[in-house]
C-alpha cells in the first residue's frame, strides 16, 4: 500500500512550526558604530548628524488552524494534484501507476477480460518481458506531453508489443497503423523500411494522433474507441445517441464487438499491472531507466554486420530497428540505428576499429524496363529464387520499369545508394504478360492469315507455331496453336513499400470513405 505523504505530521507540529518561522522572521535593532566627532570651525556652524530611521517591524504572520483534522493522500492522489513525489522510483511498473490518470471503467467485459488476462500468466509474463525494451521510451513521452500513462500499456493490446505484427487489415506494427493512416503521420513506407515499425517514429505518431482524439472528443475512453474504430464511426455513432436522447459515453453507444471489447481490455491490464498479486500475476522487474540509445550511421551497413559490431544478437538488433526490412540499412534513409544502452559505446569502437572492407554488401537497382523476376536476376547475376526472396516478389508477377530491387553490390562499387533513391525507392508488380499457349478449332475456310488477322498475332508466327506455310490453309475443326498475350492487370496484393500498376480500393473504408483506421491483433 503506497504510503501517505502527510501522515507524520499533525495539525499542532505544524502550527508550533509556523510560530517558530514567524519569530525567526522578526526585524533585529541594526548595531551602531562609535565615530570620532570630527573638529569644528569657528566660523562654519555645525550641521546637525541626521537622525536615523525606526525600523518598521513586518506584520506578523497569522496562522490559521483548520477546523478539521488534516487527512493523508497516496501517492496517487498526490500525483493527480502535481505534487512532487518524495522519490523516484527505481522501478519503472511504480512510475507507470504513479501516472495513471484516466477514470476507471468497471464493466462485466472489464472482469471478462481480468478472468482470459489472469487464467493465462505465462502470457502475461512473455508480453510485459518483451515490452522491457520500449516502455521507458513511451513513459518518457508521455510524461512530457502530460498524458496518462495507462496509454504505455496500450500496444499490449493492439499488437502484445510485438513491432513486426501484422493483422489481417495490413495494420502494421506495435501501435498499429494502417498503412493510409501512417502516411497521414507521416510514417515513411517503402521498398526499403516501414516506419509504421519503427519504434520512435511509431511512437511519437501514435500518441499525436491519440492527442487529437482526446482533443476532438473530449474524453479518453472515446479518443481510444475512435483509435481502433475510427474518428468517423465513433462520431456518427454519438450524433445518433444524441437524436434519440440517449448517453453519449463509451458504454452509451453502440459499437462492433471489437471496440466493445477494446477499451476494457486496456483496463484489465491496467488493473493487473495496479495489483498483479491480486490476479495471480508475475510482472518482470523492468528498472526506471533507458533501455537504448540511438547510434548515427554515416555508411551502408548490413544488418547482420551491423549486430556483431554491436555485439547483440541478430533477434535483439531486428527488435530494436524493426523498421529495416531488408538485408542491409541505407544511411541516406535511415542514419540512426537503436542499441542497448551499454552496446552503443561497444558499437562505435567495433565499427572504428573494423578492418574487414566494406560494410555494404548489398545496393539498389532500378529496373529499366518491365520485366519477368527471372530475366532481372540474370541481369544483376542473382538467382530469380534469392531475388524474389531478398526483395520478397511473389510468383506469376512481373517488376514494372523504374522498381527498386535490393541487388549484391558489386565489389569496386564505393558509392552508398542515394538519398533520392534511399527515400522514394518503390516496388511496383503487375501480373506476368507472358504470352500464354492456347489451341483453338479452325473454322471454315480458315487459314494462317485469317487466324493472325483474328488474333491480331503475325502470321510468320502462327506459321511457326503450326509448322506450315505462311500461305497454309486449315481444315474445318482441325486444331490450332497460337501464344496469345496475357492482359498486364495489377497486382491486387499491396504491401508497404509495393506499389501496384493500377491502384482498386485500398484500406477498408467506413461509410464516411475515409481509411479505417487500425485492427486489433488477436490476443
Amino acid at each position: 500500500m503506497e504510503e501517505p505523504i502527510l501522515s507524520r505530521f499533525t495539525p499542532h507540529a505544524i502550527w508550533l512550526c509556523g510560530l517558530l518561522l514567524a519569530g525567526c522572521a522578526s526585524t533585529l535593532p541594526t548595531p551602531t558604530t562609535s565615530v570620532a566627532p570630527a573638529p569644528v570651525v569657528a566660523d562654519v556652524p555645525a550641521v546637525p548628524a541626521p537622525v536615523p530611521a525606526t525600523p518598521i517591524p513586518p506584520p506578523a504572520r497569522v496562522f490559521i488552524l483548520p477546523d478539521e483534522p488534516l487527512q493523508p493522500i497516496t501517492a496517487t492522489q498526490a500525483a493527480s494534484l502535481a505534487v512532487a513525489q518524495l522519490a523516484t522510483p527505481s522501478d519503472l511498473w511504480e512510475r507507470i501507476r504513479r501516472g495513471f490518470a484516466m477514470p476507471d471503467l468497471d464493466t462485466a467485459l472489464v472482469h471478462d477480460r481480468e478472468s482470459w488476462y489472469s487464467s493465462r500468466p505465462d502470457y502475461i509474463f512473455r508480453m510485459t518481458e518483451r515490452s522491457r525494451k520500449y516502455l521507458f521510451h513511451i513513459v518518457e513521452e508521455l510524461e512530457m506531453r502530460n498524458m496518462p500513462t495507462e496509454l504505455a500499456l496500450l500496444p499490449f493490446v493492439e499488437s502484445a508489443f510485438n513491432p513486426q505484427a501484422v493483422s489481417s487489415a495490413k495494420a502494421a506494427g506495435m501501435w498499429q497503423f494502417m498503412p493510409a493512416t501512417g502516411k497521414s503521420f507521416e510514417l515513411k513506407q517503402n521498398a526499403f523500411r516501414d516506419d509504421r515499425r519503427d519504434v520512435l517514429a511509431s511512437t511519437r505518431a501514435a500518441l499525436d494522433y491519440l492527442q487529437k482524439l482526446h482533443g476532438m472528443f473530449g474524453d479518453w475512453h472515446l479518443a481510444l474507441a475512435a483509435y481502433n474504430w475510427g474518428e468517423g464511426s465513433v462520431g456518427r455513432a454519438i450524433a445518433k445517441n444524441q437524436r434519440k436522447g440517449l448517453g453519449t459515453t463509451y458504454t452509451d453507444l453502440t459499437m462492433p464487438m471489437e471496440t466493445r471489447f477494446y477499451v476494457p481490455k486496456l483496463q484489465a491490464i491496467k488493473n493487473i499491472v495496479a495489483a498483479p498479486d491480486k490476479f495471480a500475476s508475475t510482472l518482470p522487474a523492468i528498472g526506471n531507466h533507458p533501455y537504448f540509445q540511438t547510434v548515427d550511421i554515416k555508411r551502408d551497413i548490413d544488418v547482420v554486420l551491423a549486430a556483431k559490431l554491436a555485439e547483440v544478437s541478430l533477434e535483439d538488433f531486428r527488435a530494436l530497428n524493426p523498421s529495416a526490412n531488408r538485408p542491409v540499412i541505407l544511411a541516406a534513409g535511415t542514419p540512426q540505428i537503436l542499441l542497448p544502452w551499454d552496446n552503443a559505446t561497444v558499437f562505435q569502437n567495433n565499427l572504428n576499429s573494423y578492418g574487414g572492407g566494406r560494410l555494404a554488401s548489398w545496393t539498389v537497382w532500378i529496373a529499366p524496363t518491365t520485366m519477368r523476376s527471372a530475366e532481372a536476376a540474370k541481369r544483376v547475376g542473382m538467382s530469380e529464387a534469392d531475388l524474389r526472396s531478398v526483395n520478397k516478389i511473389p510468383a506469376r508477377v512481373a517488376i514494372r520499369a523504374g522498381s527498386s530491387l535490393m541487388v549484391p553490390r558489386g565489389e569496386r562499387m564505393q558509392h552508398d545508394v542515394t538519398e533520392h533513391v534511399a527515400e522514394n525507392g518503390q516496388l511496383s508488380l503487375v501480373a506476368d504478360a507472358s504470352p500464354r499457349r492456347a489451341v483453338i478449332k479452325a473454322a471454315k475456310n480458315d487459314s494462317v492469315a485469317s487466324v493472325a488477322k483474328r488474333y491480331h498475332l503475325a502470321a510468320s508466327d502462327v506459321a511457326e507455331w503450326n509448322k506450315v506455310a505462311t500461305t497454309a490453309s486449315f481444315k474445318t475443326g482441325q486444331p490450332v496453336v497460337v501464344f496469345l498475350p496475357t492482359k498486364a492487370k495489377s497486382v491486387a496484393k499491396n504491401r508497404p513499400g509495393t506499389r501496384v500498376a493500377k491502384a482498386g480500393r485500398g484500406a477498408k473504408t467506413s461509410k464516411n470513405g475515409k481509411n479505417k483506421t487500425v485492427r486489433v491483433a488477436k490476443q
